[in-house]
């Protein structure tokens, strides 16, 4: 029975390629001289410290530029609220989101089952299963989904005949 599944992942390794060329583009833009902003990565987590609000937002804005140069989509960061730091500089945690959360997985689920697809979802964890007789049907699902306009980038991985 053909099957595939509905997953979301970002390649760590190629957030943390960002992450150092966002640090590259601080230290060589002219804006930035003489400020104390940087980024730092550890697992999922981005860590942004700036000398103020401003420098704050255009950093967000490099660093998205840097995660879409390295095919990691914008709706994978998740921002965290802003706390003040030492002095007047501010501190941003960034989450970089792995997997699809419950209420996402069964929000899909349902919106499959109300099309009367003739398939089969079953939420496995942080991925979705998907399958059915037909190869066509399957096919039918992934544009269904895909445009639905989700916050979340979804990835269609292990189709199976």
């Amino acid at each position: 029975m053909p099957s595939f599944d509905i997953v979301s992942e970002v390649d760590l390794a190629e957030a943390e390629n960002a992450v150092q060329n966002v640090m590259r583009e601080i230290a060589t833009r002219y804006d930035f001289k003489g400020s104390k902003s940087s980024v730092e990565i550890k697992d999922s987590l981005v860590t942004i410290f700036a000398d103020d609000d401003m420098k704050l937002r255009q950093m967000h804005e490099i660093l998205q530029g840097a995660m879409q140069k390295r095919g990691i989509e914008p709706g994978s960061l998740d921002y965290q609220k802003t706390e003040p730091a030492a002095g007047q500089s501010v501190r941003q945690q960034v989450v970089i989101k792995q997997g699809i959360d419950k209420d996402l997985a069964k929000k899909i689920v349902k919106a499959v089952k109300g099309e009367k697809f003739k398939v089969q979802a079953a939420i496995q964890g942080e991925e979705l299963r998907i399958t059915g007789k037909k190869r066509d049907d399957l096919q039918e699902v992934i544009a269904f989904v895909k445009g639905m306009n989700l916050e979340q980038p979804l990835q269609y991985k292990n189709f199976r005949d």
